[in-house]
């Protein structure tokens, strides 16, 4: 774990983050990891000095089970409201099968067995989350539901999830396996150079500080 703003921690969870935010009425964790890592959840947001029942909100960036693995056990012992795109919302709340459009999701499935959780508030596109200060940006493509979400926190704080991913301090695109739309995974990765921020932080890969916004404006050159 470690602090990457102020009242802002990544979570390493094998080789996915999760993200927890510090806000006025509690916490917000923005996905949940791997399945059965809500233990390790809970040690990690008690070394920030809170507690699991400070948690309020768990934003989801997209329903695959390396993110939304631990959601239904967290939601279970803490009651938070759990808030995702209507276009993932079946597959998170068990209604509709994990799409697995690629071998290598057909071969790591049953290791990644997911329980479905509930979703208490379904967003339709760009806008507010419920929670102030966090805006919601839909960048679909490595699932037709997948959301960005933009903190208005230190210059801002964008948590990319999977809509791209970092490596040696430069923004790469998805894996082309594990997305559903690659070609509009670029789109929407590319779209985020729009938007205002000072740090980004990914599903996988190492934080971006120092300029984000001109990563991704190479991204999105590199892409046309």
């Amino acid at each position: 774990m470690r602090r990457i703003v102020d009242g802002v921690w990544e979570i390493g969870i094998g080789y996915v983050h999760a993200h927890l935010i510090e806000v006025d009425d509690g916490l917000v964790l923005v996905d949940t990891g791997l399945p059965r890592k809500a233990g390790k959840l809970a040690l990690a947001i008690r070394r920030t000095g809170h507690d699991l029942a400070d948690l309020r909100t768990i934003l989801m960036t997209h329903q695959h089970p390396d993110h939304m693995g631990s959601l239904a056990a967290l939601r279970q012992r803490t009651g938070a409201q759990v808030v995702a795109h209507r276009q993932d919302v079946a597959v998170i709340a068990g209604e509709r099968p994990q799409p697995l459009h690629h071998w290598a999701m057909r071969l790591t499935a049953p290791f990644l067995r997911t329980d479905p959780s509930p979703v208490d508030r379904a967003l339709d596109g760009d806008g507010p989350t419920g929670v102030p200060g966090i805006t919601a940006v839909h960048t679909p493509g490595h699932t037709p539901g997948h959301v960005s979400f933009l903190l208005d926190r230190a210059g801002g704080v964008l948590f990319v999830g999977d809509a791209a991913t970092a490596m040696f301090g430069r923004v790469r695109a998805s894996p082309k396996m594990t997305s559903a739309d690659p070609a509009l995974a670029l789109r929407s990765a590319a779209r985020l150079a729009e938007l205002d921020f000072q740090v980004a932080v990914f599903g996988h890969g190492k934080a971006v500080t120092g300029d984000p916004v001109s990563r991704f404006r190479d991204f999105a050159a590199r892409h046309r």
